[in-house]
């Protein structure tokens, strides 16, 4: 089935050297953009992330220290991506979790602003895991019938990806081919940020979705502890994280 667009949709997948979204780098991004019309770009870059790339990371994307040595950094490349990405929806395997995260991160990083409230975000691992529980070679096997050779090769995996969801909405009628429907469905939190510390209540209040102030409405908290505010500000958040509790709490400083 081809995908039902109003506006572009770019698949995409990272290479990284650990799963941490606050301190780990990308060492590899590979996206394919799929326009309404059907054309398709793809592109492919290796990025220097500044740092050693740990000897487990290499076990898993098989990419080395010497493999990027020569490569340019993430910051050299971040307003390229950006304007590729602009007015696009975001699909991956696993995206909302770590993908999108991490590389708007490293866009915050590189001093690149990027706001993505408005786009699609969807994630074909929720897809799968919410009608079948399996991982994206199993997935790719499933429902497309194809061995995904080079696993955890970037390209290898956005293009499985891509073909996985086209697959998803022939197999299952009662999904829309539409991907603000999409976006949704693949949501399991309904996050204002997007590594999930905060989210919307059932009446769409920003609340915390951790620690000892889980549940409890951020505008509360911080009227009350003023100082949890400048405790994460401090911490290993995510610089995504720390600009939407900066945004509330001057929200609510403006309202009183």
């Amino acid at each position: 089935m081809q995908l039902n667009l109003k506006r572009p949709l770019v698949f995409f997948d990272l290479e990284t050297t650990g799963i941490n979204i606050s301190t780990d780098r990308i060492v590899e991004i590979s996206y394919l953009k799929v326009y309404p019309d059907g054309r398709e770009e793809a592109k492919t870059m290796r990025i220097n992330p500044g740092m050693p790339i740990p000897p487990e990371a290499t076990a898993v994307h098989k990419i080395t220290d010497a493999d990027v040595a020569g490569c340019p950094t993430f910051k050299e490349v971040a307003a390229s991506i950006a304007a590729d990405l602009e007015g696009c929806d975001l699909a991956g395997y696993n995206s909302n979790r770590f993908d999108v995260p991490l590389l708007v991160e490293e866009l915050l990083r590189a001093g690149v602003s990027v706001d993505i409230s408005n786009r699609k975000l969807i994630d074909v691992q929720a897809i799968f895991h919410k009608m079948e529980q399996r991982t994206l070679s199993a997935a790719y096997r499933f429902y497309c019938d194809k061995d995904l050779n080079d696993a955890h090769s970037a390209q290898a995996d956005t293009h499985a990806t891509y073909e996985v969801l086209k697959a998803q909405l022939d197999r299952y009628p009662q999904l829309k081919n539409d991907m603000e429907a999409l976006a949704e469905f693949t949501s399991y939190n309904r996050n204002v940020d997007l590594a999930g510390r905060i989210v919307y209540d059932d009446k769409g209040v920003e609340t915390f979705n951790f620690g000892k102030y889980k549940g409890r409405a951020v505008v509360d908290v911080f009227r009350s502890d003023i100082g949890y505010y400048a405790w994460m500000m401090q911490g290993d958040f995510p610089l995504n994280t720390k600009n939407v509790i900066t945004d509330i709490k001057m929200r609510s400083v403006n309202h009183k």
